[in-house]
């Protein structure tokens, strides 16, 4: 066993040097969002432009239990773009829960209260908001989930509307990224 640990260790390595020597930027959203470093790939982003997303996180988990994959997929965009070279600050992301993706934005004790389970999306919502990035959630969906407001994670914007919010932001030049 001692020569596969030393050659994974090895491999591993020279992966994470290839990694550096490419320029990688550390993940910036670490508690999600995964990706693949490809340097070389076609349509890489321009860090001398801003990006202004809104995400429309509409599907429900799976697995309680488990980081909500819509919500997966915006750390993902985050991290790929910083890994591209472009600066948090030229990121201008909005993601806007609602439907059966409003629980996502409960707090621990009121996540904990419905589905048995402490809410594993609270750490990637966390970082998403250090990084710049607004996790919102609409206000109907709280209302008809029969969700106080003060149930949402402290990290969390309380929208009119995902409707409005969606609609609102595409007139100021965001593009819509259905999840």
């Amino acid at each position: 066993m001692k020569p596969s640990i030393s050659l994974f260790c090895s491999i591993g390595l020279l992966a994470c040097t290839a990694v550096a020597a490419q320029g990688a930027a550390p993940q910036v959203i670490t508690a999600a969002g995964n990706y693949h470093p490809l340097p070389k790939a076609a349509y890489q982003p321009d860090p001398a432009n801003t990006y202004k997303v809104v995400f429309s996180l509409t599907k429900g988990s799976d697995k309680p239990g488990e980081v909500n994959p819509a919500l997966e997929r915006v750390a993902r965009t985050v991290n790929l773009y910083a890994s591209a070279g472009v600066p948090m600050d030229h990121l201008k992301f909005v993601a806007v829960a609602y439907g059966p993706a409003t629980p996502v934005v409960l707090d621990d004790e009121h996540y904990k209260a419905q589905f048995g389970v402490a809410n594993p999306n609270l750490a990637v919502i966390a970082q998403l908001h250090k990084a710049g990035v607004d996790v919102a959630v609409c206000g109907q969906a709280m209302a008809e989930h029969h969700y106080p407001n003060e149930w949402a994670a402290k990290d969390v914007t309380i929208s009119l509307s995902a409707l409005t919010t969606i609609t609102e932001l595409e007139q100021q030049g965001y593009v819509l990224m259905p999840l």
